[in-house]
């Protein structure tokens, strides 16, 4: 049993509730503090209301565990964020500094800051996109991912302080819906095809994003925290390659277990959005600091996404 004390912020979210259970599986329940602004009335485990704008609430709950790792993954995303940008800018880089300050010279070793590849922009190749291209993000949710990815260098630079970060492409999964980003469109789907319902997607068919899923993101980001603080060449945020997916082609691989599922284009506001984002991610950093490769394919994950959704549906009805 590790000594080890993990915060989690914003775990009820779509990447947090998940990631907490694979945590707990390593660092034992009462070793795992998840926290949100809302509560969890089903949780299990350790779980503290928070609010992340609030750094006192912050420094007292590391107080009180003597927490030495946390993950911070509140945050507002792409296509909400779009909606309420100032306030969407105001909460993404006030909460992420709350975490980075108050980590300092307390009993916070290491800290888990998640990008984006939000942050890529129109001077970016769209195709195998580098680590270290030009960053010109076209929303305030890629704008505050940049930012937060400079200031995560800053305070390893100027403090030490052990940040390690993830540019997640789209996060395809089962366990939770989606929160509001623009291509939650892989997540949707999957659930109109086993509620039997006609898809109506956001975007166009053929619109390319990179994806990964789930157990790869959970595993990808577990091994990062795992890895040798020596072995940690970015202190920006590392690319995440896995596949590159669009929906006409999640739409096929889904119809060859439903005969009958149909989509509808219907492109709305994330279409621009999506339009300026890196078709496919170079990820040879990853792979060479830290051994990074995905594991999952689009069939193999649209078999799981399938029975899981199903065996989840029918536990409702």
């Amino acid at each position: 049993m590790s000594e080890d004390i993990v915060l989690v912020i914003g775990a009820r979210g779509q990447l947090g509730s998940v990631l907490i259970k694979e945590l707990q599986k390593i660092y034992g329940i009462t070793n795992v503090i998840a926290s949100d602004i809302y509560l969890d009335h089903n949780f299990e485990g350790v779980f503290e209301l928070l609010d992340a704008t609030d750094i006192t609430s912050i420094r007292t709950i590391i107080k009180k565990y003597s927490v030495t790792q946390i993950y911070h993954l509140a945050a507002i995303l792409s296509a909400k964020g779009e909606q309420h940008p100032l306030k969407t800018w105001e909460l993404n880089i006030k909460m992420m500094l709350n975490v980075f300050e108050v980590s300092i010279n307390s009993t916070v070793n290491k800290v888990f800051f998640p990008s984006s590849i939000a942050v890529y922009g129109t001077k970016a190749p769209l195709q195998n996109s580098p680590q270290s291209a030009f960053l010109n993000p076209a929303t305030v949710y890629g704008i505050s991912k940049a930012a937060g990815e400079n200031w995560a260098q800053y305070y390893f630079n100027k403090y030490d302080l052990d940040i390690r970060s993830i540019r997640y492409p789209g996060v395809i999964g089962y366990q939770s819906m989606p929160g509001g980003g623009t291509t939650d469109y892989a997540v949707d789907i999957y659930h109109s095809a086993v509620k039997r319902e006609n898809y109506k997607c956001f975007l166009k068919a053929d619109t390319k994003l990179p994806m990964v899923f789930m157990e790869d993101a959970i595993r990808a980001t577990i091994e990062l925290m795992q890895t040798p603080k020596e072995n940690i060449k970015t202190r920006t945020s590392y690319n995440l390659g896995s596949m590159s997916l669009n929906p006409s082609e999640i739409y096929e691989a889904i119809k060859k277990q439903y005969p009958s599922f149909e989509i509808e284009y219907q492109p709305d506001f994330r279409q621009v959005i999506a339009d300026n984002w890196p078709k496919s991610i170079d990820d040879k950093e990853a792979r060479n600091d830290w051994g990074w490769e995905p594991k999952f394919n689009l069939k193999s994950m649209t078999i799981v996404m399938l029975e899981k959704l199903e065996e989840k549906y029918n536990k409702i009805n």
